[in-house]
Order: C-alpha cells, then sequence, then structure tokens
C-alpha cells in the first residue's frame, strides 16, 4: 500500500492518465517536489475527473491520497475514472467494468395493478406448507 501511495503521492502519474484520456484536460503538471504543488496536481487531476463526468462521491480527497488517509477510496475513485471512460468511448485500455445505462420502464396503470396481485417468490411459496414435523419445546409422551 505504501509504494502505491508513493507512486501516485507527487500527482504526475495522475495527471498523466488523466492527459491520456482527455488530452489537454490539464494544462500544467508541476514536476516539483514542494508539498503544495504534489497537492495541486491531485487537485487537478480530481477535477479534471469530475470534468470528465466521474460522481464528486465516487473520487477521492487530496489528503485521501497525500497522507494516505483513505488509500480503499483513492482506489475506487481510479474504478470510477475507468467505468466513466467506457461510456465516454476511450479507446484505450480500460478498468473495470463499463458504467450502466439508465433503462427506464414506463407501465401503464393495468399493468401495475397487475403487478400488485402477485406474491413474489422473495415472499416465500405456499407450496408444501405445512406444520408436519414441526416441534417447539420438549414433546410430551403420553403413556399409561
Amino acid at each position: 500500500e505504501r509504494a502505491f501511495q508513493e507512486s501516485l503521492k507527487n500527482g504526475v502519474v495522475l495527471c498523466n492518465l488523466m492527459n491520456t484520456i482527455k488530452p489537454g484536460s490539464i494544462k500544467k503538471i508541476n514536476q516539483s517536489n514542494m508539498a503544495f504543488k504534489m497537492m495541486e496536481n491531485i487537485e487537478n487531476f480530481l477535477r479534471a475527473a469530475e470534468n470528465y463526468g466521474c460522481k464528486k462521491i465516487d473520487i477521492f480527497q487530496v489528503v485521501d491520497l497525500y497522507e494516505r488517509q483513505n488509500m480503499t477510496q483513492v482506489v475506487n475513485g481510479i474504478y470510477a475514472l475507468g467505468r466513466v471512460t467506457q461510456k465516454n468511448g476511450f479507446m484505450g485500455p480500460s478498468l473495470g467494468p463499463k458504467e450502466a445505462d439508465s433503462n427506464p420502464r414506463n407501465f401503464d396503470e393495468d399493468v401495475l395493478k397487475a403487478g400488485q396481485t402477485v406474491i413474489g417468490l422473495q415472499a416465500g411459496s405456499n407450496r408444501g406448507a405445512s406444520q408436519s414435523g414441526m416441534n417447539f419445546g420438549k414433546t410430551r409422551s403420553i403413556l399409561d
């Protein structure tokens, strides 16, 4: 985990990744090892990823990566970018599954009413339902 964080900490790899996905999305990549310049690179990557279509909830915060506070969220953010790249038609290598497209359904009133009378299998079924073989408590033997 530490090696992974160290390789991404200065933000250069992430900025280059974003410029590969969408050329020109990050104008200036800081090569300096000064803390605020590295954090600026990470912030530029996050802003570019959000502009590209990543949801803010899916990406990480600067401190998650820079201070190694939440590396799981960093990985999730990179996977989120991978999902969005496939949806946006990026032709390079992909990471993770493609983000699903919406599939809205419109039912008329008759179909909705018919659906209310169906007992779904998630509720179980009453086939073969009986209380045979059920015992609660201690069995009672009645002998003379």
